[in-house]
C-alpha cells in the first residue's frame, strides 16, 4: 500500500450522461469540493467552509489568504467545503456534475503527482490534494486561447475528480506527437505536456471557419483528455435556440413551427 499524505477515499460512480459521485470516508476522513456540488450526505459528515483548498499544507493566516487568492485568480470563489465524517464507521457524501457528461478519477499518485485542468472541470477531491492556479509559458495562450491566461493545477498523492462535457476521450501522446483540439475541449492533461495556444491560418478559416481563432497545440509525451461537448458549446446553442424567431421558442418542438401561427390568425 502507498503511503500518501492525502486521505484514502473510496468512491462509486452512479449514472451515464448526468453523473454523480459517491465518496466513502473513514473516521476523521475529508473530502474538499467547490461550494454547491454536494447532493446528500451522511447524517455523521460534517461540512466547514474554508479559505483556499483546505489542504493541510496551509497553515497560519498568510497561507490561507493566499490560496484564497489563487482561486479567486482562477475565477472560482474564494471558499472551498471541506466534509469530515466526524462519526463511527463508515460515512458518505455525493456530488453531482453540473451538465451531462463524464465524471474522470484522477489518481495524482500515479499521474507524477500533477494534473493541469479546465478552470472549471474540477470538482472534488481526497484532502491533502492541493487546488491552485497554472500559468502558461506564453503570454498569448492566456489572452487569446479563449479559456483564460490561467489554468487549474491538481497538485499531492490523492484521488480527484473532474468533470467534462458530453463524450471523453483520453489520448496517450508519444514523445514529439502533436494534437490541436479546440481550446474549449482541453479538459486536462499531465505535467510533461507542452501547452500553447495557435492562430488558425487563412482569413477565410478565421472568419468562416466556426472554430474560433485559436486552438491548442499539445505536445507530447504525456496524457491528455479532451472533451466533445464544452460547457460554452453547450450554452451558445441553448442560447441561439431560446432567441430564434424573436423569442417564440415555445414553438421551435412543434411540428409546423413558425407556420403555426398562420392557421391562427
Amino acid at each position: 500500500m502507498l503511503n500518501r499524505n492525502a486521505h484514502e477515499i473510496d468512491f462509486q460512480i452512479f449514472g451515464d450522461d448526468m453523473q454523480l459521485i459517491e465518496i466513502e470516508l473513514d473516521p476523521q476522513e475529508s473530502v474538499i469540493a467547490e461550494a454547491g456540488a454536494m447532493t446528500m450526505m451522511s447524517e455523521a459528515i460534517e461540512m466547514q467552509t474554508v479559505f483556499g483548498d483546505g489542504s493541510s499544507q496551509e497553515e497560519g493566516l498568510m497561507s490561507k489568504l493566499l490560496g484564497a487568492g489563487k482561486r479567486l485568480l482562477t475565477g472560482e470563489g474564494l471558499f472551498m467545503t471541506v466534509f469530515t465524517n466526524n462519526g463511527q464507521g463508515k460515512q458518505h457524501v455525493s456530488f453531482a456534475a453540473p451538465y451531462p457528461g463524464k465524471i474522470i478519477p484522477m489518481d495524482l499518485s500515479k499521474l507524477n503527482g500533477k494534473i493541469i485542468c479546465q478552470k472549471d472541470s474540477f470538482l472534488c477531491a481526497a484532502k491533502g490534494v492541493s487546488v491552485g492556479m497554472e500559468f502558461t509559458k506564453k503570454l498569448g495562450a492566456g489572452f487569446f486561447g479563449g479559456e483564460g491566461f490561467i489554468l487549474q493545477k491538481l497538485e499531492g498523492d490523492g484521488l480527484a475528480f473532474v468533470h467534462a462535457g458530453g463524450t471523453v476521450i483520453e489520448k496517450e501522446l508519444k514523445a514529439g506527437e502533436v494534437l490541436r483540439v479546440d481550446t474549449g475541449c482541453l479538459v486536462a492533461m499531465t505535467r510533461e505536456v507542452e501547452y500553447d495556444i495557435q492562430m488558425v491560418k487563412g482569413v477565410k478559416s478565421m472568419l468562416f471557419g466556426g472554430e474560433g481563432l485559436f486552438f491548442a497545440v499539445l505536445k507530447g509525451p504525456g496524457k491528455v483528455w479532451i472533451q466533445s461537448l464544452p460547457l460554452s458549446r453547450l450554452a451558445n446553442r441553448i442560447y441561439s435556440a431560446s432567441t430564434t424567431g424573436g423569442g417564440q421558442s415555445t414553438e421551435q418542438g412543434s411540428v409546423l413551427g413558425g407556420l403555426g401561427k398562420l392557421f391562427q390568425e
